[in-house]
C-alpha cells in the first residue's frame, strides 16, 4: 500500500546511497527533497528540490522538514554526538524514519566489535527511544565502497590494503530499492531488515571481477596495518574515517550471511557483484 505522496526528505543525497534514494523515489513520481551541504555541487536528477543545511546544524534541518512527514537518514558522522537534537528535530516534524545502519550490529553484546558498528548500535537505540516510527536498514558492505580503489587500479592494477573477512557485498542500488520501499508504505514500522547481496566474496575476488569488467588483470595484495593506512590517506580518505575502517578490519568476525530481504521487499533478486562491476566499469578505468 503506496502512501499519500507527500515530500520525502533525503539525507546523504550526494553519498552513493542516498543519491540513489532520490533517483529511484523522483522514477516513480514521488516528491524528493535534498538535505544538502551545497546545492550548487549536488548535481542531483531533474525534479529533486534542494534543502541546504548540515546534520551538525539543527537548525537548519528545522527549515527543511517543513510539510515533511518522512525521512530517510544517512548519519555522516563517526559517533552519535549530536544526534538526540537531531532526532527530536526530526520528532517535531516528521514521523516516520527510515535509517541506514550496518548488517555488522549485534544486538546482543554489549559493545560492539568496532566503532563503525558501536556508532550504528547507538544511533539505533537513540532511533528506538525518539518516539518517531522507524525502520532499520541494515545494510551489509557496500558495493560502492569499492571505488576507493579506483586511483591505485588505474594507476598500477594492484590494489593494496587490510585483510577483511570476506562478506556478502551489495548493490547500492539494492539498498535503495529497499529504502523507497519502506519510505512509501506503512507496513515497515519497528522492522529491522538485514540486506546482504547474494555471494559472500573477499576483496581478493573482488578485485579480480573488476579486472575483469574492465579487461585487465588485476589483483589484491593484503598488507601490514601501518602500510594501508599510508595508502588509504594517499588515497583521500579522511584520517578519522582511515583509524575506522582500519579497526573494522582488524575486528570484523568472518561471516557467510546471505539474506533474501532484498527480493522479498522489492519483489527482484538482490544484483551480484559482477553486476556492479559491469555498470562502473568506466570509473576504473
Amino acid at each position: 500500500m503506496i502512501k499519500v505522496m507527500a515530500e520525502i526528505l533525503v539525507t546523504g543525497a550526494t553519498g552513493n546511497v542516498g543519491r540513489e534514494v532520490a533517483v529511484q523515489l523522483v522514477s516513480v513520481g514521488i516528491p524528493v527533497r535534498a538535505f544538502v551541504r551545497d546545492g550548487r555541487m549536488a548535481r542531483l536528477p531533474e525534479g529533486v528540490e534542494v534543502a541546504e543545511g548540515d546534520l551538525s546544524v539543527p537548525e537548519t534541518l528545522e527549515r527543511a522538514l517543513t510539510g515533511i512527514e518522512t525521512v530517510f537518514l544517512v548519519w555522516p558522522f563517526l559517533t552519535s554526538n549530536g544526534a538526540s537534537a537531531i532526532l527530536a528535530t526530526i520528532a517535531s516534524a516528521a514521523r516516520h524514519l527510515v535509517y541506514l545502519s550496518s548488517s555488522g550490529v549485534n544486538e546482543d553484546a554489549e559493545r560492539q566489535t568496532d566503532p563503525i558498528n558501536q556508532l550504528h548500535a547507538d544511533m539505533e537505540s537513540l532511533i528506538e527511544a525518539s518516539g518517531l516510527e522507524w525502520t532499520i536498514l541494515r545494510a551489509n558492505t557496500i558495493a560502492s565502497n569499492a571505488l576507493g580503489w579506483a586511483g591505485q587500479i588505474r594507476d598500477g592494477g594492484v590494489v593494496r590494503g587490510p585483510g577483511i573477512a570476506p562478506t556478502a557485498v551489495i548493490h547500492q542500488r539494492d539498498v535503495a530499492a529497499v529504502a523507497v520501499r519502506v519510505l512509501t508504505s506503512d507496513k515497515h514500522a519497528s522492522a529491522k531488515y538485514v540486506l546482504t547481496g547474494p555471494q559472500v566474496l573477499s576483496r581478493a575476488e573482488q578485485v579480480r571481477m573488476i579486472g575483469e569488467a574492465i579487461g585487465r588483470p588485476l589483483r589484491f595484495e593484503r598488507v601490514p596495518v601501518q602500510v594501508a593506512r599510508e595508502q588509504m590517506l594517499a588515497d583521500g580518505r579522511p584520517p578519522a574515517l582511515v583509524e575506522a575502517l582500519l579497526a573494522s578490519a582488524e575486528t570484523r568476525p568472518h561471516s557467510d550471511l546471505i539474506t533474501s530481504t532484498v527480493e522479498e521487499i522489492t519483489g527482484a533478486a538482490a544484483r551480484t557483484f559482477r553486476e556492479w562491476t559491469v555498470d562502473h566499469a568506466d570509473d576504473f578505468r
